[in-house]
């Protein structure tokens, strides 16, 4: 079974220290990320961190991962524009 922690825009908002209607309309405009089960949502922990990081910790994370790759990815591109000219 999967134990991913995830809270109610209630709690959300206690945690955040913000107003039940601040959250919801943070889930409106995808600043907070949440799955509504029925007629109620649920903010998974990992959504939360987006007021530290400014994005989705998902995204932060990919971000990160990418960033690491880019100097390979722009080395691969300075080789195929090297070919291309001196074609």
């Amino acid at each position: 079974m999967i134990s991913t922690k995830a809270y109610t825009p209630e709690q959300v908002a206690n945690i955040l220290q913000l107003s039940k209607n601040t959250i919801y309309d943070l889930i409106q405009r995808g600043e907070i990320i949440a799955k509504k089960i029925g007629k109620v949502y649920r903010v998974p922990a990992s959504s939360i961190s987006f007021v530290f990081t400014g994005l989705d910790y998902d995204l932060y994370l990919a971000e990160k991962e990418d960033l690491k790759q880019l100097p390979t990815i722009q080395a691969e591109i300075k080789k195929i524009r090297s070919k291309i000219n001196s074609s």
